[in-house]
């Protein structure tokens, strides 16, 4: 492959008018084109590649992207799906009613959603109509996320609900199924989570219930996190 066509292979949105490279590093717009570890130096630099990536459809219509809130160097990071209407009119992950469910949950075992957790997405584009990401579009998301945990360095991950799961564990199964469990993810436990929205769907506190098995699931990250900190 010609040098010329391997630069057609990538975003040249952001060559300088002179010819030279601006301080941005040129993304794959493909996204059979890997990411590699290790590409981003700080978070603030990947906010800026995502500002412009392209690597699948729903870049074109987001309002805004969604990256992430809470402390970057939390040992608890949370895992959601995508960017609902609130999240892509803020900016940020889980301000919704989910949201706002889940920063409930968090203080019910003493924790700190903007201090103790760092919260991102799979996908940091909201898909059409909020309906679930696409496998293609998880995959072209994913270099992102992986580069997150990475930077990030939680101890604990907590993946809410199926797309979440799919993402990082690869597991097919069914969230009731798997929810409350620890994984071994590279070196680092992982804990498949109801999503709060399944939640707000589903209100009983009866014992047995989705609310109540999330009451279990946050007592023992609570338990986990308080053994290895």
């Amino acid at each position: 492959m010609s040098n010329s066509d391997q630069l057609n292979l990538f975003d040249d949105s952001s060559i300088a008018g002179n010819s030279e490279f601006s301080s941005l590093e040129l993304i794959p717009k493909d996204p059979k084109i890997p990411i590699p570890s290790g590409t981003y130096e700080t978070l603030e630099t990947l906010t800026e590649h995502c500002q412009q990536c392209q690597r699948c459809e729903l870049g074109q219509n987001r309002t805004h992207l969604v990256i992430h809130r809470g402390n970057p160097k939390a040992s608890l990071m949370i895992v959601g799906e995508a960017p609902g209407q609130n999240e892509d009119e803020q900016g940020l992950p889980f301000v919704g009613k989910s949201g706002q469910l889940l920063d409930k949950i968090l203080a019910s075992v003493k924790l700190d959603s903007e201090r103790d957790v760092y919260i991102c997405n799979v996908n940091k584009c909201r898909p059409p109509g909020n309906r679930k990401p696409t496998s293609s579009e998880i995959d072209a998301c994913k270099p992102y996320l992986l580069e997150q945990i990475r930077l990030v360095n939680p101890k604990i991950i907590l993946l809410t609900g199926a797309t979440a799961v799919q993402g990082i564990l690869a597991d097919k199964r069914g969230i009731t199924k798997i929810r409350g469990q620890w994984f071994d993810w590279e070196g680092r436990f992982c804990m498949p989570i109801f999503h709060p929205a399944y939640l707000l769907r589903n209100p009983s506190r009866e014992q047995g219930k989705p609310k109540w098995l999330m009451w279990q699931d946050i007592q023992e990250v609570r338990r986990k996190l308080d053994e290895i900190s």
